[in-house]
């Protein structure tokens, strides 16, 4: 109870000023990596926004809600009887609610998610921690798939390095999941782990019986593992790359031609840095600075206006879209459990207040 009550009231000031710090170093890291091509005209990257035929916004949010889906797929498969739509609701409310409010909060809420659902928190945060653990491999491998598609194109010595590391953080992931899938011991202090984030919110929260859920169900979760992996990495991978066409689209909006950027390099290049998404905001300045840095040397210095113009686009679909989105299945769920009749589902969320 006494660290219920040290995060809330140390919450006001988390809430503002951690993102705000985020914000402000991947803007003075992205400006020194944007000198690197030189300043900005930001009365031309106006111009270009205003030339964007806003008929096509419904282009983007097909998208959007085509990338959230894929992003959506592997949360049901390590989580029994979730279902898509519930599995697609939890991960956007999360989203919104981890990027708002201190964390764990995006934690609290999926635990309440999860048990207005008649899905326990021991049978719901394993699949949670598979997922995260499914996306990490993904998110740290696709690079492979961009120096594939620069085949025959000049990488430099950043981009060698960062596929490197990459490649590093994906084995590691992948050792992980084989502990998860294999490890008794792993399993068990998964579980603790699990229990100890719970008790945050709930006071009736035993750790050993926690670790014990999770030991039993290692089994379940191994071939749930073995099963789901493949279908939930393949979605991810798609996810990515739709991820990828909204940047794609984004450039050909504002005037970007195939000429002067092929598809071939705007989603190698993208493939490449993704791994920055890692960073606080989902890379939010860093990311679109190596993306401007490695356009701009396709393209020429001339469309540089255009280019962060057309990342501009694709952060406010993406960031601001998806924020959105979160908006809406909260409610829609807050709704619902009202409606139903279910107040324990909001007993963790009480905490966040």
């Amino acid at each position: 109870m006494d660290s219920v009550l040290r995060f809330r009231h140390s919450s006001w000031w988390v809430l503002l000023v951690r993102p705000l710090l985020f914000l402000v170093v991947s803007l003075l890291v992205a400006r020194q990596l944007v000198l690197l091509v030189g300043s900005v005209d930001w009365q031309q990257v106006a111009t270009a926004l205003g030339r964007l035929d806003w008929a096509q916004a419904p282009v983007l949010l097909a998208l959007l809600l085509l990338r959230q889906a894929f992003n959506s797929v592997p949360l049901p498969v390590f989580v029994p009887g979730l279902g898509f739509w519930h599995g697609f609701q939890n991960d956007l409310t999360a989203n919104l609610v981890g990027t708002v409010a201190p964390p764990p909060s995006d934690i609290a809420v999926r635990i309440s998610m999860f048990r207005s659902w008649g899905i326990t928190p021991a049978d719901g945060m394993p699949g949670v921690t598979l997922n995260s653990l499914a996306f990490y491999v993904i998110r740290f491998s696709i690079p492979i798939l961009g120096v594939l598609l620069l085949v025959g194109e000049d990488l430099s010595a950043t981009q060698v390095w960062l596929v490197v590391l990459s490649l590093v953080v994906a084995c590691v992931v992948v050792v992980a999941l084989i502990l998860v899938a294999r490890g008794e011991r792993f399993a068990r202090l998964a579980g603790r782990r699990a229990a100890l984030i719970a008790a945050r919110f709930r006071e009736d929260v035993d750790a050993d019986t926690w670790a014990a859920a999770v030991t039993g169900a290692r089994q379940r979760m191994s071939t749930r593992l073995v099963r789901g992996l493949p279908p939930s990495l393949a979605a991810l991978v798609a996810m990515i790359a739709t991820d990828g066409a909204i940047v794609w689209f984004s450039l050909r909006l504002v005037g970007v031609e195939g000429s002067l950027l092929p598809t071939v390099i705007v989603l190698g290049s993208f493939f490449v840095a993704y791994p920055l998404t890692a960073l606080p905001l989902a890379g939010f300045g860093v990311l679109d600075a190596a993306l401007v840095v490695a356009y701009t040397e396709t393209a020429g210095p001339a469309a540089e206006p255009e280019i962060v113009a057309a990342l501009v686009v694709w952060r406010v679909t993406t960031l601001i879209g998806a924020l959105l989105l979160g908006g809406l299945t909260f409610g829609w769920w807050r709704w619902r459990t009202r409606t139903k009749g279910l107040p324990y589902a909001d007993a963790p969320l009480r905490d966040l207040t």
